[in-house]
């Protein structure tokens, strides 16, 4: 099971994942309208990239935005996981001799005590969202079992990896899940909401070109919108 899921299953979630994401991308940008968007970006290139840019490093700071703002606790969890969902699988040492072996390659380590800390901290905030989900009504009626299952996906890997980690049972069983969770998360992003991994640029620099060109952002022009 171990050499299953290290090979075959492991080229096929990483290749799922990618071409998935590149037919996103493609259908995302190809299904903006000509008349309301891409004639707009095309006429006034440099306003519409200094839109795009703004509106993705603006969201990416903690607070950087009104939205953010607005929440401070949620916005709190969510930066807390997601630092933690993107830090830990691309620099936990672990994951980078796999990575090394696999591709010939690795990336920047990260050291025992901060991995531990990020892993902690993502699965805490997690479940502050999750709570957020149950606890208040203006969420609670948006929520769906589809939501909660995406939460699911998104938290069984970190669960499966520290319950590895500290070798509580049967550590070749958990180690063999905690990858099975890994890889089942990478085939599920293209087909569900978790697609903003990747989508979240392209959304963002769409809006952002949105606003810096047509919504205020050309002010005292001759922009007809």
């Amino acid at each position: 099971m171990h050499e299953f899921l290290t090979g075959i299953f492991f080229w096929f979630a990483i290749t799922v994942c990618l071409v998935g994401m590149l037919v996103r991308f493609v259908l995302y940008f190809r299904g903006l309208s000509w008349q309301l968007d891409r004639v707009a970006y095309k006429a006034h290139p440099k306003a519409g990239m200094k839109g795009a840019f703004r509106s993705i490093y603006k969201w990416l700071i903690p607070y950087g935005t009104y939205g953010w703002r607005t929440q401070p606790f949620m916005a709190a969890a969510f930066f807390g996981f997601h630092i933690g969902a993107v830090v830990v699988p691309l620099f936990l040492s672990a994951h980078n001799i796999f990575l090394e072996n696999k591709v010939g390659f690795s990336l920047f380590t990260l050291n025992a005590g901060v991995a531990d800390f990020l892993t902690w901290l993502a699965v805490v905030c997690a479940f502050f969202l999750i709570l957020r989900r149950i606890v208040l009504p203006e969420v609670r009626i948006l929520t769906t079992l589809y939501d909660y299952f995406i939460l699911f996906i998104a938290l069984a890997p970190f669960l499966t990896g520290l319950t590895a980690r500290y070798h509580v049972g049967d550590y070749s069983f958990w180690l063999n899940l905690h990858i099975f969770c890994g890889e089942l998360l990478l085939i599920a992003i293209p087909f569900t909401k978790m697609s903003h991994v990747f989508l979240f640029f392209a959304s963002r620099a769409q809006l952002g070109m949105d606003f810096g060109i047509k919504r205020g952002g050309m002010k005292g022009t001759k922009m007809a919108w």
